[in-house]
This record gives C-alpha cells, sequence and structure tokens, in this order.
C-alpha cells in the first residue's frame, strides 16, 4: 500500500527542516515546495524527497497533485513594509489551490495568544493566516504556539544571546508577561501528530509545554541551565519596542526588523487556555528547564555523533539549513598549509604533540598557562600523555575526543575556561603531498568568556601559526630522514 503524500512548505526553514526527517522516519512521502531548490541541497533528507519548485503564491497545481495532507510552515514576518499584506494572499493562494486539488487536510503552525486581546501584527497575522487557510472548508488543524526552544529558533536565540552576554540588564515591563514555552521536538511531534491521525480532528490546538513562567523567570532558568551566574534585571516603566528592537539587534545577531516584530508580541501573555494539543493528540511536553538543558547540551560537541539516548534530542541539532548564528556564539583561529609529507608521515608527527615533546613552540607560554591553570584548581600540564594517543584519554590540560588516523586529532580543553575550547587538526593529501587545517574553537560562556577570548586572542595571533608550521617542518625532516641515509 502506498503512503501518504505530504506537502510541506517552510522546508528550509527552523521547523520544517526537521519536520521533513520525522516525517520521513514514520514512512511518508514527502514532497517539499521550494522557492529555490538548490537552497535544499544541503540537507542530508534531499534525496529522499521529491521537490518541485515554486512559491506559495504562484501556481501551486504540480506541487499540490496526489497530495493527501499539505503542511503550511511559510512566515513572512518582518520582510518588506507589506509583509503582513503578503501573508494572507499567499494563503489565500495555498488554500484555494489545496481546495481544487483535493487535499484532505492542512496542518498549520500559527501563533498563540487570545484573541480577545489586542493582539501584536505579529500574532494577529498568524491568527488571520489560519483563518484564510480554513476559508474554503478544508479541514484545518492550526497548531497555535509561543515561544519555541530549541537552536535556531529566533525567539530562543533572542534569549540565549541576551543573557549568555549581559550580566545586568535593563528590561522593559514586558519581562513579566506570562508565556508557555514548547521545546522544539514537542513541536515537531505534534506537526507529525497532526498529519498521521486518522481521526477528523481541525480547529485550533494550543500549543504549550509543561511550564508557564515569566520571561524574567525564563532568563533565570537559562542562565542556571548554562551555568552563569544569576541574572540581575532592572525593569524600567518606558522602553519602545523600536529601541528594545534595535538594543536587540545590537546585542544578538537576530536581525532588527524581526527583533522588532518579535518584540512587540512579547506584551502578549502566550499560554494555553482552550484545546490543548498536547492533551489532543497524546503528547507529553517538557518542562522548561529540560528543554533548555537539552537545547544547551545537543550543541556541546564539535561533530561527534550524539551520545544521547533520547532519539528526539536530534530535533535540538542545529539544522544544516539554519543560519549561521544558530547555536550561539563560537569563535575560531583557522590556519592551513601545504606539506611535501605524506598525509601518514604528517599525522605520525602531529601524534607526537604533548607531553615532553611539548606544543611545538612558545614553551613558555604554555607552562605560565598551565601554572595559571592549577592555581585556579586546573590539571594544568602536569598530567602528560601516554605514548599512543586513545579516545578518552588525558593530554596534558586537553581530553583527545578523536583519533582519526591519518585524518583528524581532536582534543577537548580540560583547563579551567569560561566556555568550552578544541584543538581539532584534519589532514587530506593534496598531489603528492598533504594539506593541513588547524582549527582552535572557543565556545564562551557569559560575557567572561567573551573577554576572555578577546584577551588571549593576541597570543593566539604567535602560538597557533607557529604550531602549525613546526608540525609540517618537523613531519617533512622526519620524511626525507631514510632517503639521506
Amino acid at each position: 500500500m502506498t503512503s501518504p503524500r505530504v506537502l510541506v512548505t517552510g522546508a528550509s526553514g527552523y521547523v520544517g527542516g526537521r519536520v521533513v526527517p520525522a516525517l520521513l522516519a514514520r514512512g511518508l512521502q514527502v514532497r517539499c515546495l521550494a522557492r529555490t531548490p538548490a537552497k535544499l541541497r544541503v540537507a542530508s533528507w534531499f534525496d529522499q524527497v521529491e521537490v518541485v519548485e515554486g512559491s506559495v503564491e504562484g501556481d501551486l497545481s504540480d506541487a499540490m497533485a496526489g497530495v493527501s495532507t499539505a503542511i503550511y510552515l511559510v512566515h513572512a514576518i518582518g520582510e518588506g513594509a507589506d509583509w503582513v499584506e503578503r501573508e494572507l494572499e499567499q494563503a489565500r493562494n495555498f488554500a484555494a489551490s489545496a481546495a481544487v486539488a483535493g487535499v484532505e487536510r492542512i496542518v498549520y503552525l500559527g501563533g498563540l495568544g487570545d484573541e480577545a486581546d489586542a493582539l501584536s501584527t505579529h500574532l494577529s497575522s498568524r491568527q488571520d493566516v489560519g483563518a484564510a487557510l480554513a476559508a474554503t472548508g478544508i479541514p484545518v488543524i492550526e497548531l497555535r504556539a509561543g515561544v519555541i526552544i530549541g537552536s535556531g529558533s529566533a525567539s530562543f536565540e533572542m534569549l540565549r544571546y541576551l543573557v549568555d552576554v549581559l550580566p545586568i540588564m535593563v528590561t522593559p515591563k514586558w519581562v513579566s508577561t506570562r508565556c508557555q514555552p514548547i521545546s522544539i521536538a514537542d513541536a515537531v511531534e505534534l506537526v507529525v501528530a497532526a498529519v498521521v491521525d486518522e481521526r477528523p480532528l481541525s480547529g485550533v490546538l494550543e500549543v504549550g509545554g509543561a511550564d508557564v513562567v515569566n520571561y524574567a523567570e525564563m532568563m533565570e532558568t537559562y542562565a542556571r541551565c548554562a551555568g552563569l551566574r544569576s541574572r540581575i534585571l532592572l525593569p524600567v516603566p518606558v522602553l519602545s519596542p523600536r529601541l528594545s528592537s534595535h538594543w536587540i539587534g545590537l546585542v544578538t545577531p537576530v536581525p532588527v526588523p524581526l527583533a522588532k516584530e518579535l518584540v512587540q508580541s512579547l506584551v502578549n501573555e502566550v499560554i494555553v487556555t482552550q484545546r490543548s494539543a498536547c492533551d489532543e493528540l497524546g503528547v507529553k511536553p517538557l518542562t522548561l528547564e529540560e528543554s533548555i538543558t537539552r537545547a544547551l547540551d545537543i550543541t556541546k560537541g564539535t561533530g561527534a555523533p550524539t551520545t544521547f539516548s533520547d532519539t528526539d534530542l536530534t530535533y535540538f541539532n542545529p539544522n544544516e539549513l539554519d543560519p549561521e548564528w544558530a547555536g550561539g556564539t563560537e569563535f575560531a583561529d583557522r590556519r592551513s598549509a601545504e606539506s611535501s609529507a605524506t598525509p601518514d608521515e604528517l599525522f605520525a608527527e602531529l601524534s607526537t604533540i604533548g607531553g615532553e615533546k611539548g606544543w611545538y613552540g612558545a614553551k613558555v607560554l604554555w607552562q605560565v598557562r598551565g601554572v595559571m591553570d592549577q592555581l585556579i584548581g586546573g590539571p594544568g600540564l602536569r598530567r602528560g600523555r601516554r605514548p599512543m594517543l586513545r579516545v578518552g584519554d588525558a593530554l596534558d590540560f586537553w581530553r583527545i575526543e578523536a583519533v582519526v588516523a591519518p585524518e583528524r586529532l581532536r582534543l577537548r580543553a580540560e583547563m579551567r575556561l569560561p566556555g568550552m575550547a578544541w584543538l581539532t587538526w584534519e589532514i587530506t593529501a593534496s598531489g603528492e603531498g598533504s594539506h593541513i587545517e588547524q582549527v582552535a574553537t572557543f565556545r564562551p560562556r557569559g560575557l567572561l568568556g567573551r573577554l576572555y577570548w578577546y584577551g588571549v586572542l593576541p597570543f593566539h595571533h604567535f602560538i597557533f601559526p607557529t604550531m602549525l608550521d613546526r608540525i609540517v617542518a618537523a613531519s617533512e625532516r622526519s620524511a626525507k630522514t631514510p632517503h639521506e641515509g
């Protein structure tokens, strides 16, 4: 029996990029509507879906053909002065096309908020779009959500950057507004459940997590989960959304037009008061602390496969299609070099790093850093190393995370730092020799982490180029030695 075909719009977006693989995992046929199909090519699931080029305001006959359920995840928030009108016209065109094609159900992820309140432009538009989709009589399940917790969500990234960077914040009165955040894993599960549920469901289902908090409490919870000191909030009676959005644009990577619309929505309570989507669709939501902890934990690695047992944690991962700023701040010092040594010869030399041999130059600086680390309770350089590199072993004040000879060596710092740091080398064959990439990565924790990175940056310009040059030179000397005898 052929599985139902599901059309996904917004597959290159934050939620859509996670919904598609979840649908595929349920054995569904997935078709993606994309204005620019090339944007989807980087996705790991691209070869498993059908992609139709087009847009929600254009001819949708090819995209809708043979579709049983259409998922509407398109959002034009902040894109030009007429974005509200465009959203409405797009929804009307989509609904009309779906009706002609005989689509049986539309699943729409909209915005939570009491219709009786004076809703912000953003939330009001979200609900108007839901009404437009339902106007043709096709059953529509409108999932109304507020804040979504997960790496890449604009709301969560605003929260992350503000709390990470600012130990003291002057805040407007909206910090006392209540909300009911939902984890991205739960939001994805709800969308998929709405697609596969065989009951004749329709109407508005309100989406909320396990906890109702105000924004100040959400900031405090984030700080605690991120291992930061308690943040000091200084509410002021007047701070316009325009001023707030420019401040957010300065401190966070979220674009100002988007930040402006989101900030205006913060005055509205977004809590579940009517039909609960989680109750209706049988989803037990995570707590706020669980959601934030998982979103932070899943992005701490630098390429290692996740070791978490919960399969839904993949939804917290930065998605291939997320904006570059998703996942928090990451600083990196990148160096590369060419070598006449083969990859095996180069990796053999690299594998001798640390211990008695040291770190290929700047010996005094490394020793000083080791002593400083010991003085504040870290391991310093005293642990040394084993003769062979093995994953999990200590190497001075580093821990070996990956050894893939002759291609890759990655070390994670265990020195006392206001953040997390890695050193990674990647080696590839290049002609008769090799190409080596050396990357020092740092993920800061709070304002102190950022100050630390900029404080040590001058030393990096001396330490890291010297290290790479001497590794290459030593490997080339070793490679020549047998032939010179």
